[in-house]
């Protein structure tokens, strides 16, 4: 009985190598895809260069900066003085035309003409006042035909206009203090924009990850699932299973087997996505690479809050918004009255010949001075100064609240942030620990120390250890790259980020 039952023992020595000998090839890679010639390796970095570089979103955001841009130089080019030169080549005209006569009576008379005008202007608005400055030189030529046809010139050499307006609001100088702010907060909105493309680039590029990862677990659960039914087959024959249990593996393998299906449509749902997204061809079959190196760092609240408000669009935009409620205001409390002032003096000259035309020259000069005062409307102008007045307060209010909520968000992204790093580190033991529970469960399952629920406990402890694992590190991404667009900050190199708007228009 001594021997039988050293025999015994060398039984089961012997069964547990085999095994163990046949585990071994469980573990090896799920597969490998029949053409690489399409294959790109992606990493995260990569995919978000190829986004800012070539997305539909990118593009949108560019052309959104160079309408801002070129509304910016036309305000700047606004103020500078505009030269012009305006003709008439030729004006030619005959016919008949009604005529009064000196004793009242109307006749018909003919007119055979040709007329040549020809003007240059300098016009340069004045910030200061809210005028306008012009600087006037024209010549008028008219050759009468017909019989007795002769040429007669009209100079005006030179001629300065004023156009003034009296107590009204000036619109140049509100819009000297407004259009910077603007193209500030839109030079703002376009980096922000552009790290808006990044975060939906992580989006994708996690889901990718997710969804290639699965498709790895699926085929590995289905790859461990077959070898397990084919030794829990033998194992049946020799009668160390029960019928039961051998059932269950093969519904597990068949489980496993749907589970690949199933996966392998959601990879390539998502990896479609991340091409389209990424304006990559539908040839190119992508595999990501998990990140590795993760910077973990804790951020300040306030720290981050200052170079929120310093550099991201919302401060500009408040800015902005204070401004135009003041404008209005003042364009109802200057449309109450209107006085303009329209001067023009200069010197003009008339002759048969052109050289003469310029000589003997005459003044020549004009003031008009022109109101609007309402003397009745019924409060009409009053109301529309309380109108406006009402909507600052209301602009006001709205941005006290929007402040509130800026600096709320702010403070709910750096808690999370800076909890997720400790998040992020359990994730990962949890993963290895979850992976050595699975094999370990595997060889005790095989000497029959476990049954087949506590193998699948571990099983699916592992897959979702992983999932948590990958899911932790695109939040921790998420938090990082949601706090870089509200602060424009690049907080792992410590610098501010900018872009060179000149260069970027131009593309």
């Amino acid at each position: 009985m001594a021997f039988a039952g050293k025999k015994g023992k060398k039984g089961k020595e012997m069964k547990r190598k085999i095994y163990t000998f046949i585990l071994l090839g469980m573990f090896l890679h799920a597969g490998v895809r029949a053409s690489e010639q399409d294959t790109i390796r992606l990493t995260m970095k990569e995919a978000i260069h190829l986004a800012q570089l070539q997305s539909v979103d990118a593009a949108v955001a560019l052309n959104e900066l160079k309408t801002a841009y070129w509304e910016y130089r036309t305000h700047v080019a606004d103020q500078l003085p505009e030269v012009s030169f305006t003709a008439t080549l030729p004006s030619y005209s005959k016919q008949y035309s009604r005529y009064q006569q000196s004793d009242g009576s109307y006749t018909f008379v003919s007119s055979n003409s040709l007329g040549l005008t020809g003007q240059l202007s300098v016009t340069q608005n004045i910030a200061l006042t809210g005028g306008t400055l012009s600087l006037n030189s024209s010549l008028d030529f008219n050759r009468q035909l017909g019989s007795g046809a002769y040429n007669e010139y009209m100079s005006i050499p030179v001629g300065l206009t004023l156009t003034q307006p009296i107590f009204g609001v000036n619109d140049q100088k509100w819009e000297r203090r407004i259009e910077p702010v603007r193209y500030q907060e839109a030079k703002a909105a376009y980096i922000e924009s552009v790290e808006h493309v990044t975060i939906s680039t992580i989006g994708y590029f996690f889901n990718l990850l997710l969804a290639d990862e699965n498709l790895r677990i699926a085929r590995q659960n289905l790859e461990n699932a077959d070898k397990l039914y084919e030794i829990a087959i033998a194992k049946r024959k020799i009668g160390h299973i029960s019928e039961s249990e051998l059932m269950q593996l093969k519904l597990s393998a068949l489980q496993m087997k749907a589970e690949v299906t199933e996966a392998q449509s959601n990879l390539n749902a998502n990896m479609f996505q991340l091409r389209a997204f990424l304006g990559l061809s539908e040839q190119d079959y992508i595999v990501p690479v998990l990140p590795e190196a993760i910077p973990l760092f804790r951020m300040i609240y306030h720290d981050v809050l200052e170079k929120a408000h310093e550099n991201n669009k919302f401060a500009k935009n408040i800015r902005r918004r204070q401004l135009e409620a003041d404008y209005a205001v003042a364009t109802a409390k200057g449309n109450r009255r209107s006085i303009n002032l329209y001067a023009t003096i200069g010197y003009t000259g008339k002759d048969h010949t052109f050289d003469a035309a310029y000589q003997h020259l005459r003044a020549n000069q004009v003031v008009e001075v022109g109101m609007t005062i309402p003397i009745l409307d019924w409060g009409k102008r009053r109301g529309q100064v309380k109108v406006a007045e009402s909507n600052r307060d209301v602009v006001l209010s709205q941005i006290r609240q929007e402040e509130i909520n800026f600096n709320q968000d702010i403070f709910l992204l750096v808690e999370n942030f800076n909890n997720q790093a400790a998040q992020l580190e359990i994730a990962q033991e949890a993963d290895v620990i979850a992976e050595k529970r699975y094999r370990t469960s595997i060889e005790t399952f095989m000497i029959g120390k476990i049954d087949i629920l506590d193998l699948n406990d571990a099983r699916q402890s592992k897959d979702d250890a992983k999932q948590k694992h990958i899911q932790e590190l695109y939040n921790y991404w998420n938090y990082y790259y949601n706090i870089r667009s509200l602060t424009l900050y690049d907080f792992i190199n410590n610098r501010t980020l900018d872009a060179d708007f000149e260069e970027i228009v131009r593309r």
